[in-house]
């Protein structure tokens, strides 16, 4: 019986690396299709592009150490502040998304897998949140965190998280979609807060190229 809760497990480990995996070279992919010339004859094609490119971008930024803001950025780069309004809306949709999957995993089902895969003091950790209200969570991790910083990190979450997603090169920390998952598996953030949070968190490129995009399309290169 172990055996077989070990091979599922290491199954499904498989199986969220070939996700991570596909998830980059379909991100590499759709960015190196949005290279091409626009004009008037292929409009009807490049709308299409965009609108498929708009939905694999919410799905692929909410997988965990998926690069998938960078389809946003590339759209952003290429077509200026006219499809800002929707990268940005789609980007609110996909942390978002990322946040309700975490919030919706079972804690039990979490901590299984855990144990599938040998890492037996991080299910452990896990089950002794279970059934702990937000309150509850956060005065048992400030008892089981260290002194320093950790408790500060933990009283500003909402803060931490919005500098997090904004940190360059964290997709080694799991990316947009891994820490919002992770806030959401968390349940230290409360929905209304969350999205308020992530709403603003992610406002100044997209708001910078709105105000001043123009001008630098102007450019000489």
């Amino acid at each position: 019986m172990p055996t077989n809760r070990r091979l599922a497990g290491l199954l499904k480990l498989l199986i969220l690396i070939a996700v991570i995996v596909a998830g980059n070279l379909l991100t590499r992919g759709i960015i190196d299709g949005l290279d091409m010339s626009i004009s008037p004859s292929n409009e009807p094609m490049l709308h299409r592009i965009i609108m498929t490119s708009m939905v694999a971008y919410i799905l692929l930024m909410a997988i965990p150490f998926v690069p998938g803001v960078e389809i946003g950025l590339a759209l952003m780069m290429i077509l200026g502040p006219k499809i800002v309004p929707l990268v940005y809306g789609c980007t609110l949709v996909s942390l978002c998304l990322a946040f309700l999957v975490g919030r919706l995993l079972p804690e039990k089902s979490i901590s299984r897998f855990l144990r599938e895969v040998r890492l037996v003091r991080a299910a452990g950790f896990l089950e002794s949140f279970h059934g702990l209200d937000a309150d509850e969570r956060l005065a048992r991790l400030l008892e089981k965190s260290p002194r320093r910083l950790v408790p500060w990190f933990l009283r500003h979450r909402y803060l931490t998280l919005m500098l997090a997603i904004n940190l360059p090169g964290n997709v080694v920390l799991g990316g947009g979609g891994g820490l919002a998952m992770m806030a959401g598996i968390s349940r230290l953030f409360s929905i209304p807060r969350y999205v308020l949070m992530v709403a603003f968190a992610i406002s100044p490129i997209p708001l910078f190229l709105i105000l001043f995009g123009d001008r630098f399309a102007t450019w000489p290169v």
